[in-house]
């Protein structure tokens, strides 16, 4: 009984691993073009910058070293949103 209150456990932990590891789909990855600028205050409230009606943040590039500039922004959505009306929330990986 104890091997099997034990399994169901850990069965269950990995469930739960598996489940948070999907809130952001890499594989649904595309390109964005247009001015990055810097987010200003929203009724949405999410983004550090926006492009082209989508707002962004990024762990990967420094958005702030492209404000202004006509770029293409390589990412993902983030699932979740949008919330409170706003525009799709995306996650850049990339900025060329």
């Amino acid at each position: 009984m104890k091997l099997f209150k034990s399994l169901f456990v850990v069965i269950i932990i990995c469930f739960f691993a598996v489940s948070c590891d999907k809130e952001n789909s890499k594989s649904d990855s595309f390109e964005i073009k247009g001015i990055i600028q810097k987010q200003v205050i929203t009724t949405y409230q999410y983004g550090t910058h926006v492009i082209s009606g989508y707002a962004l943040r990024s762990n990967a590039v420094n958005l702030d070293n492209y404000i202004n500039q006509n770029v293409t922004v390589v990412g993902y959505k983030i699932d979740g949103y949008p919330i409170d009306g706003g525009p799709d929330f995306i996650e850049v990986e990339k900025v060329e």
